[in-house]
């Protein structure tokens, strides 16, 4: 009995450390969960916010002292308070999206426990090594992740494949994927039951989880939004859910910092339209250079081509405003339809084409395709218009931001009346030419805001010098370090007849 107390005793530091290692992890865990668990993100985030990660590591270091000069019991209670502290502090610092405890999550942790321990029983000040330990888990985890992922992919695929009848629409792009969405799902209701996956869901375990929870058999279309950040990410959505229609919005260096090279970008959307089979059909977004390329080099399958005029379908007697657009729905079979849409900007005129052609392909007549487009409300966070108690209308556009989407939300901003104010982070994961891409920002920026908030002063510093190459006033631009102290500014800046467009909004990850 004493034995068992005596070795007890010599682990208790080793516990204490992996307790409190577990507990300084949450940090670590939330950015490994915001990058989508994956580890070329995760890594780049701590090198990113390695100011933010001192004390994780440097604590470790304190615990190794402290174990040199006290005796094991007080080295475990000092080493399990100072984690409890710090973990306490880290935890009730405002996230704008929040961390989440899902089951891959808690797998996660108990393999983080177990490692943690490992590492501490040869020294607890070997977790100073965390952020590192934090991979090693999941490195750990992966083969357990991604046979869980398997047996939930293949429940939902036999669900999805035992509607015989059932349309499957694969809706990729660098840019435009929810929206396309979205419009797609209100017209395509005019005529079926529809299916679409919610908000940005668009992995593989997203689709899964919609199909597993959502799908009936009295669906007839199913739309299965694609993301991708890497090469062969579409060609695993294609094959697990082997799409009748694709659909290409655009392709652009849209996550140019994981592609590399923007050959990679347009390889992987165009898996989309491999996968679409010969009697399918495919829509490319013509008013998109590279997907009227893409549209020239299919052969031997059904498609349609947008935009151009005399395509497939295309707008006429266009009219922007800043209470939404109207225009004339022009279709190859000469149809043309008057429409009118509270959504804002040219980009979504676009975007309603696309869905118009798979709509007419479905079989909606005239009227149909009418309603629909009278029917779209914005997307949430895409330039969507809100209103104030103050008199001041804020353009939320804050879901994410890329070049195209920007310089849209510009022209959009340019068509209010009264004074224009733009509030935005700027442009993030396009690479090596993200400084070029934020530059031009910039200077498009000048022409369309009276008064620029930039959030960020090292990586708005592109933007500032786009600003001042094209004229604008220095006073008329501030920089503040968080969103918060801007909108502290803000508060006392704004005036009713205001409009202030919010473009982009990073998360916690990419803080300064």
């Amino acid at each position: 009995m004493l034995n068992l107390l005596k070795q007890i005793i010599m682990l208790l530091p080793a516990l204490a450390a992996a307790a409190a290692g577990v507990m300084l992890s949450r940090r670590l865990l939330h950015y490994f969960q915001l990058e989508s668990y994956q580890f070329y993100g995760y890594s780049k985030t701590c090198l990113r916010r390695y100011k933010a990660l001192l004390p994780n590591v440097l604590l470790p270091l304190v615990w190794g002292v402290v174990c040199v000069i006290t005796n094991r019991p007080i080295s475990a209670i000092v080493i399990l308070l100072t984690g409890f502290l710090l973990a306490k502090k880290q935890a009730t610092a405002k996230e704008k999206k929040p961390f989440v405890v899902t089951a891959r999550m808690k797998r996660l942790y108990v393999i983080l426990a177990i490692v943690l321990f490992v590492f501490a029983l040869i020294h607890p000040a070997m977790l100073a090594l965390l952020p590192l330990l934090v991979a090693l888990a999941a490195l750990i985890a992966l083969p357990i992740e991604k046979s869980i992922n398997r047996m939930y992919m293949r429940d939902a695929q036999k669900k999805l494949f035992a509607n015989k009848g059932l349309i499957r629409i694969g809706i990729t792009g660098s840019y435009g994927k929810t929206s396309v969405k979205v419009i797609l799902y209100t017209i395509l209701s005019q005529k079926y039951n529809v299916l679409s996956t919610p908000a940005s869901f668009n992995t593989p375990m997203g689709l899964t989880r919609v199909i597993r929870e959502r799908l009936v058999p009295a669906h007839q279309i199913f739309l299965a939004e694609m993301g991708a950040r890497h090469r062969k990410d579409i060609k695993e959505l294609t094959d697990f859910i082997q799409p009748t229609i694709g659909v290409l919005t655009s392709v652009g260096p849209q996550h140019l910092d994981t592609f590399k090279t923007l050959d990679n970008i347009i390889q992987t959307k165009y898996d989309l339209v491999r996968a679409v089979p010969d009697d399918g059909f495919a829509v490319f977004n013509g008013d998109n250079d590279i997907c009227a390329d893409l549209y020239e080099k299919t052969h031997q399958k059904p498609k349609a081509l947008i935009g151009r005029k005399d395509s497939d379908a295309w707008a006429e007697d266009i009219s922007l405003s800043a209470q939404g657009s109207s225009f004339t729905l022009c279709l190859k079979d000469g149809a043309r339809i008057p429409c009118q849409t509270r959504l804002l900007g040219a980009h979504n005129i676009s975007n309603i084409l696309l869905a118009c052609a798979v709509g007419r392909h479905l079989g909606l007549n005239n009227l149909q395709l009418q309603r629909g487009v009278a029917m779209l409300q914005p997307v949430e966070h895409r330039l969507q218009l809100l209103r104030s108690a103050g008199g001041v209308t804020i353009i939320d556009d804050a879901f994410n931001s890329n070049p195209r989407g920007a310089k849209a939300a510009l022209d959009v901003l340019a068509k209010f009346p009264g004074r224009r104010i733009i509030v935005t982070p700027g442009m993030v994961e396009l690479g090596e030419d993200e400084d070029k891409y934020n530059r031009e920002f910039g200077r498009e920026m000048a022409s369309a805001a009276d008064v620029c908030v930039l959030i960020g002063k090292k990586h708005t510093l592109p933007i500032q010098e786009g600003l001042i190459e094209a004229g604008y006033p220095q006073q008329d631009i501030h920089v503040f370090p968080s969103l918060n102290d801007a909108t502290q500014w803000l508060n006392g800046f704004m005036r009713p007849g205001d409009f202030i467009l919010y473009e982009n909004d990073l998360p916690d990850h990419y803080s300064e």
